[in-house]
């Protein structure tokens, strides 16, 4: 994380480190904090989650991430994605405080320290266990997970029924070359012995 903090100028690096803080502070057991995505993120490691992230399984399922944009800083609230509850929580909080959220389905974005609502962040954070996280995660992604390799499955079948099939027809167009290729063989006229 010192690497990512210290290439920051000093504006940033005080309003990404008070937000890494603030999560540090309140996440649950569980969850581990590195670099994901060329962002500082937390993470429910392989360990706990081995089938990893839906997108990418060699990663570990993503929980929040932080970044500082060419444009602005952003903290990625996964957390909050998948629940509608949350998100509503999350926003009446921040709004309470009176700064203005500047929000995507789960990315707040944010241009200094001054325009964090960092309580907002904190308790998100700390009303998400990792069995709650990849409970909703499960329920989201594993029925997602579920029917996409049924599709797969099914295109699989599909291939093999159609070059199957593809084998069969030139199984049986070459059978009829080759009757074709007798029958004309066998009906031309032997030279008799007088010719």
């Amino acid at each position: 994380m010192k690497a990512y903090l210290d290439k920051l100028p000093a504006d940033r690096r005080e309003a990404i480190s008070a937000v890494r803080d603030v999560i540090n502070k309140n996440l649950p057991k569980g969850y581990e904090e590195g670099i994901q995505y060329n962002m500082i993120g937390w993470f429910v490691p392989h360990s706990i989650y081995p089938p990893g992230y839906h997108c990418n399984p060699k990663e570990p399922l993503p929980f929040v991430s932080l970044a500082s944009q060419k444009n602005h800083m952003a903290v990625y609230m996964f957390c909050l994605y998948m629940d509608p509850a949350e998100i509503e929580r999350f926003e009446a909080r921040w709004n309470e405080s009176g700064k203005k959220l500047d929000m995507g389905k789960s990315c707040v974005r944010f241009k200094n320290l001054e325009g964090v609502c960092l309580e907002a962040i904190g308790e998100a954070v700390k009303r998400m266990p990792v069995k709650k996280f990849v409970e909703q995660y499960e329920s989201q992604y594993g029925a997602a997970q579920a029917r996409n390799a049924a599709k797969k499955k099914a295109a699989a079948e599909k291939t093999a029924k159609k070059t199957a099939a593809k084998k069969t027809a030139s199984k049986t167009a070459a059978k009829k070359i080759t009757k074709k290729t007798a029958g004309k063989k066998s009906t031309k006229k032997s030279p008799g012995k007088g010719d």
